[in-house]
């Protein structure tokens, strides 16, 4: 039982073109003993052949042949991996100012963000529009990784004036936890192992913080939120009147006996149990997906929403959002779209364009009549059905949409609401 227990981290990682994400990320399942004797081998062969003196870690995340070849990251790979400590999710999201969209999709979900900065060249445009993004997503946590400090001599000075000039530019987001710490993922320095070439560096490894950074808290445990996924009906002998509904909790703490209140409808009842893998569990929190019992017979159907009776979520089908484009067409005012939020999906019209952002400066971009792929923009929208939300600032799952276009049914926008 104890390992079903062991809680889930799930990170992504960032920075600009070959600071050396793939390598870390390959240098942390190499150096935690979490990959295959059969893939180590097969990456020494393809670093032998490709002429390397040194085995290529980078080859065990890059998994598209295009990426292989250029030696880039384009898609967002996930690779999973684990310790006593913990299981984790890793988001290797790419570099380039075309793949901000894919950013967006790996980060989305992140407790934490690696930021990587190369020593040699400092803070780059992508490193910013990178933070900026992890701030806008409000991942509670990040790690900023000074990698490649081998190839600087392992220069104090040179780390110290990195962490100077992010810190500034920080102080301008909205990140809760930002820790540093000075890297070779090549070499292995402070990654699994404390290095030796950095005496002067008193802090913990990168899996070290990966293994204990508190997360319990990050998630919204106050306001109730149960978007209902599907009814259950057995339609059995046994189980005539059975009528649960299943779903994730996006938010608070349920437990049996609790009064609660149906949306959109209005009706109340009380919960009567709450099952986890089929077996009654005396109370249930984000983010686990359970089966809910109600003391009446309730026409509920999914995406309706049970909350408790004193709170409850806006109401509305009027919302302001920051989205991130992610078609090649771009977004323009009186677009009909399909809106997914929660459990529950409608048409939509983006009625105006408010502003788009400046990456870079943080400055907004006003008067502008269209939004193109990668850009990231605050617009109004208007739903056919009133959605049950909180501002993304108050719950990252209650506040975040997908826009989806009508005709093609492609994933062209992910949407923060603000308002």
């Amino acid at each position: 039982m104890k390992s079903q227990n062991i809680q889930l981290l799930r990170f992504t990682t960032a920075g600009s073109v070959d600071d050396g994400k793939s390598t870390l990320i390959g240098r942390l399942l190499y150096d935690s003993k979490s990959i295959f004797q059969d893939q180590i081998d097969a990456v020494e062969e393809s670093s032998k052949n490709k002429g390397f003196d040194y085995i290529d870690l980078s080859l065990l995340t890059d998994g598209l042949k295009s990426e292989r070849e250029q030696g880039i990251t384009i898609d967002v790979a996930y690779r999973y991996f684990a310790t006593p400590k913990r299981k984790f999710i890793i988001a290797d999201t790419p570099g380039h100012i075309q793949y901000t969209r894919n950013m967006v999709t790996g980060a989305s979900t992140a407790n934490l963000a690696i930021i990587l900065i190369d020593a040699r060249k400092g803070m780059q445009e992508q490193t910013h529009r990178h933070a900026f993004i992890a701030s806008l997503l409000r991942i509670p946590h990040a790690i900023v990784c000074v990698n490649k400090m081998d190839l600087v001599n392992f220069d104090e000075k040179i780390y110290d004036n990195i962490v100077s000039e992010f810190k500034a530019f920080s102080s301008k987001l909205d990140i809760k936890d930002i820790q540093f710490i000075p890297i070779s993922a090549l070499d292995g320095d402070n990654v699994v192992n404390r290095s030796t070439n950095m005496e002067w560096y008193e802090g913990s490894t990168l899996m070290y913080h990966l293994e204990n950074v508190h997360i319990s808290s990050d998630y919204n445990h106050l306001d109730c939120r149960f978007p209902v996924q599907t009814v259950i009906r057995p339609h059995t002998l046994e189980h005539q009147d059975y009528r649960g509904f299943a779903g994730r909790i996006d938010g608070g703490i349920f437990k049996p006996g609790d009064k609660v209140k149906i949306l959109p409808s209005g009706f109340t009842s009380t919960i009567k149990k709450i099952d986890l893998n089929g077996i009654a569990v005396e109370e249930a929190f984000t983010p686990m997906s359970v089966n809910i019992t109600l003391d009446d017979e309730i026409d509920i159907s999914r995406g309706d929403m049970i909350v408790r009776e004193n709170n409850v979520p806006e109401v509305s089908q009027d919302l302001e959002v920051l989205v991130t484009w992610m078609s090649q067409n771009p977004l323009q005012p009186r677009t009909k779209v399909v809106v997914k939020h929660t459990t529950r999906e409608c048409i939509a019209m983006i009625k105006e364009i408010i502003y788009k952002v400046d990456i870079n400066t943080l400055h907004r971009i006003e008067n502008i009549n269209f939004v193109e792929m990668n850009d990231i923009a605050r617009v109004s929208i208007r739903t056919s059905k009133p959605l049950f939300y909180d501002t993304y600032k108050k719950n990252r799952q209650t506040g975040s949409l997908i826009i989806i276009d009508e005709q093609t049914n492609e994933t062209i926008g992910a949407a923060m609401i603000i308002r």
